[in-house]
Formats: structure tokens, sequence, C-alpha cells
């Protein structure tokens, strides 16, 4: 994730402007938390990619138009926002 990307999040978020302005330490903090928060998100995409995998293993005909297909683990991932 960029500096620019985390700053427009932060716009987006909401939080104080203060960071953009030459508050070096504010700033750092922020991306700090923004990297540890895009990670732990990766991670989970990765559980359900790989929970998705072994899922095909033990069920083909479950779902067979998405189970196992990148479709399937998208529509996984973005059903994460809606939780």
């Amino acid at each position: 994730m960029t500096d620019e990307q985390i700053i427009e999040i932060a716009k987006e978020a909401k939080l104080p402007h203060y960071f953009e302005t030459g508050d070096i330490v504010c700033f750092d903090q922020v991306r700090h938390f923004a990297k540890l928060v895009a990670a732990k998100e990766r991670e989970a995409c990765v559980d359900i990619a790989e929970k998705q995998r072994y899922a095909m293993l033990i069920s083909l005909t479950s779902h067979p138009a998405q189970n196992g297909t990148a479709v399937g683990i998208a529509n996984q991932i973005r059903a994460r926002g809606e939780a």
C-alpha cells in the first residue's frame, strides 16, 4: 500500500488531517496501522482460498458452479465486507 493510498483512505475515514502537514510520527503510526490491517486481511483471504481448496476435495457436487473456483473464492472474500 502506497503512502498516497493510505492518505486517501485516511481522508475517506475522516481521520485528522494534521498528519499530512508534516507530523511524521503520526503518519508513521497511521502507515503502520494500515499495513497491519492489510496484512490481516490478506491472511484472511488466503485462509478462504485454502479452505475452498480443501472443500473442493471433500465435495465436488455441493455447488458445482462455484466450488473451488475463482468466482467462489472472490464471492467469499467480498462477503467479508458484509460481516
